[in-house]
């Protein structure tokens, strides 16, 4: 695997973010009498409907490496990969060869956040330890909703530690700092060239927007074959259900790694290679492709959405819903069911509206959830276009779990999206300038690993 090249232009929030997939998920609403809540997963919604008529001993340190004279233990590595393993999806196996290849990965880059330390270091712009141990409790605070010291049970719980993700904060705070006074100072972008992008893309109105992830391998003549060994073993575990928004930040060598290799809403124009601009244009909403050969190394693409520029997009328009479901408790005889069931059936279909659901939920043991600000794609697929069809007080058809419950979705309200009209030139010049500072830190990031000296055990 070759040396990953973290982060080009980044932000504490950003890093945060990218650190908030390892920490617990939000509990469950129950469901009991109406309630009130927001979020895409407020309804806990089916992503396949079926539509219904040991810990490693942190106390051993053994040196692995050492990085101009600092040293990065195994524990470091094992703390490191225990974060990334507990972001994955908990029913996807992670074979042995593919740990191993993982812990190769985490210590290059604790090899990189190590360097970028010490080079803020010796430039006078060190990060204190109040300044990560502030950025620390932040994340727990206002990402998790944590206190420092539940946050510090959480990662011990899952063989890690806060130290692990501090190391982290703290590389790319001091990689932030290095690239504000070193590079992007010296980046320009002019006028003209943003003003033409600008021109190209308004003649481009009605055609079609790509959301794109990537993930991006350099490679060598030397080393192209071994590279494109690796992205084929990643297709391969992404396609076995593995989380691309996690292996793009652990793999992803471009700067769109901290945000899980999610490019954002862009044209075909914007992608500046032949090969990935004839890939996109052929793919479809949740496609994989790759390992695509690209001047520079090997890309691996996924399309995560896509829509037409200028004119609105129907999955954009927030929904107000009520979910009104019956549950049938554990060795309901199946009679009972049925019969519940109808009843559940007739008295949905006699509602009048939203207003009236509650009650008449109520009047059968049934129970509602409301969430007022729902887009359409933050829902399971298979709902998209069912509700989007739907009047005002109509609902979906019956889904859910028999025996086990039965449940509908009413439409409240709806607002429907207003035009786009694509990037603005401020997007644009901004795009331009993160592509360039990216390359230039990859340079800068290279000559640290040439001038270092690295010993490994």
């Amino acid at each position: 695997m070759t040396d990953v090249i973290a982060l080009a232009k980044t932000s504490l929030s950003h890093t945060l973010a990218a650190l908030g997939a390892l920490a617990l998920g939000a509990a469950a609403v129950a469901p009991a009498q109406a309630q009130t809540v927001s979020g895409s997963d407020s309804f806990n919604l089916p992503e396949d409907v079926s539509f219904i008529l040991a810990p490693l001993d942190p106390n051993v340190r053994r040196a692995t490496a050492r990085v101009n004279g600092s040293i990065i233990t195994g524990t470091d590595v094992d703390h490191r990969v225990a974060l990334i393993l507990a972001a994955q999806d908990a029913n996807v196996q992670v074979s042995p060869e593919e740990i191993s290849r993982l812990r190769l990965q985490v210590l290059r880059n604790l090899i990189d956040e190590t360097l970028q330390v010490q080079e803020a270091e010796a430039q006078e712009m060190a990060v204190t330890d109040e300044e990560v141990n502030q950025s620390y409790a932040r994340y727990a605070a206002e990402a998790r909703g944590m206190s420092v010291s539940e946050m510090d049970a959480y990662l011990a719980s899952i063989g890690s530690s806060a130290g692990s993700i501090k190391r982290q904060i703290k590389g790319e705070l001091a990689w932030d700092r290095l690239l504000r006074r070193n590079v992007a100072p010296f980046v320009n972008v002019s006028e003209g060239e943003v003003n033409e992008l600008y021109q190209r893309l308004q003649a481009s109105r009605g055609t079609t927007e790509y959301r794109i992830g990537e993930i991006f391998l350099a490679a060598t003549p030397a080393n192209a074959e071994q590279v494109r060994a690796n992205a084929n073993q990643i297709i391969e575990q992404l396609r076995a259900g593995g989380s691309f928004v996690a292996y793009a930040r652990q793999y992803s060598q471009a700067s769109s790694a901290v945000q899980g290799g999610d490019l954002g809403w862009l044209q075909v124009a914007q992608l500046q290679q032949p090969t990935l601009e004839a890939a996109v244009q052929q793919m479809q909403p949740g496609q994989l492709v790759g390992p695509l050969e690209i001047p520079g190394g090997y890309s691996i693409l996924l399309m995560i959405d896509q829509r037409t520029l200028g004119m609105a997009d129907p999955r954009d328009a927030v929904l107000s819903l009520k979910q009104i479901s019956l549950e049938f408790a554990p060795g309901t005889p199946g009679p009972e069911i049925e019969r519940r069931a109808a009843e559940f059936m007739s008295t949905v279909q006699a509602m009048r509206g939203c207003g009236d659901a509650d009650a008449a939920a109520a009047a059968i043991g049934a129970s509602t959830v409301d969430n007022d600000a729902i887009q359409v794609r933050q829902l399971p697929e298979a709902f998209q276009n069912l509700l989007l069809q739907l009047n005002v007080g109509q609902v979906t058809p019956p889904f859910g779990e028999l025996p086990s419950d039965i449940r509908v979705l009413m439409l409240c309200g709806r607002d429907d999206p207003e035009q786009t009209g694509g990037p603005s030139v401020q997007d644009i010049m901004a795009s331009l300038e993160e592509d360039r500072i990216n390359r230039r830190a990859q340079r800068y990031r290279r000559d640290l690993r040439r001038d270092a000296v690295i010993e490994y055990n």
